[in-house]
């Protein structure tokens, strides 16, 4: 049942709670898979059923550096229930809200779990792959990722690559913000770890970044000046290597 009264005192002192956002959920082959919801699950009993990982609240990961960064501030606990997905298909991140302010890129990543998912974190090796980014595009209107998603009501679409192998991944979808990225560890990433089932993918075990690892807070694409990047100034490059494109 709802403990009321905690949960209407926790949404009243939430630190942000009308700003930044979060996954809400995740939507495949037409259904919804409700994410952890920060404000309110820790409240009640018994815990529903969510299909992302726990997390602290709706702000940025304190120190990108850290464990933190893998599936956000929250201890990372695995899941026991997996999403449904089919290699080739596509998925569909729908967040709580996201506004413009916070601009920069979006970015997806797979780590492939050595067996079962609900014994593992991914906070170790080189097992992250990016399927998907969207960094400054300065021929797209609006150009950065962030605030394209905000344009799409705050969701992101993405194809999950045909040549993976079967198997259980974590996937981690991602918004980095930086408005005030111009001061080292000023740059705001915002992850969120679900557990999948893939089925019928291909024979692809790639390798990829580590996370934390591939986030260093002197990277050209973490470190920066927002206003510096404009459609006559266009060069940016998102931190975590290229999109693997299988």
């Amino acid at each position: 049942m709802h403990c009321t009264s905690f949960l209407a005192a926790a949404l009243l002192l939430a630190p942000g709670a009308l700003a930044h956002g979060y996954l809400k959920s995740i939507i495949v082959a037409g259904v919804s898979y409700p994410g952890w919801e920060p404000f309110s699950d820790p409240y009640i009993t018994p815990k529903p059923v969510r299909y992302t990982r726990s997390f602290k609240d709706n702000g940025p990961v304190p120190d990108f550096t850290t464990a933190d960064i893998t599936c956000n501030t929250g201890g990372n606990v695995p899941l026991t229930n997996n999403i449904p997905v089919r290699a080739g298909s596509q998925v569909k991140f729908q967040w709580d809200q996201w506004g413009s302010s916070h601009s920069g890129p979006v970015m997806t990543y797979m780590a492939k779990c050595p067996g079962s998912c609900s014994n593992f974190k991914g906070n170790t090796g080189n097992i992250w792959i990016k399927i998907d980014q969207w960094g400054y595009k300065p021929d797209q209107t609006p150009p950065w990722g962030s605030d394209k998603l905000a344009t799409l009501g705050a969701s992101w679409t993405v194809t999950i690559p045909a040549s993976l192998s079967n198997g259980e991944y974590l996937l981690r979808h991602e918004i980095l913000g930086l408005h005030v990225a111009g001061t080292r560890m000023g740059a705001q990433f915002y992850p969120s770890c679900a557990q999948i089932t893939l089925t019928g993918g291909g024979s692809a075990n790639p390798t990829g970044v580590a996370l934390p690892g591939a986030y260093q807070p002197a990277d050209v694409g973490i470190l920066v000046e927002l206003w510096r990047i404009s459609p006559t100034s266009p060069k940016y490059t998102p931190p975590g290597g290229p999109v693997w494109t299988g």
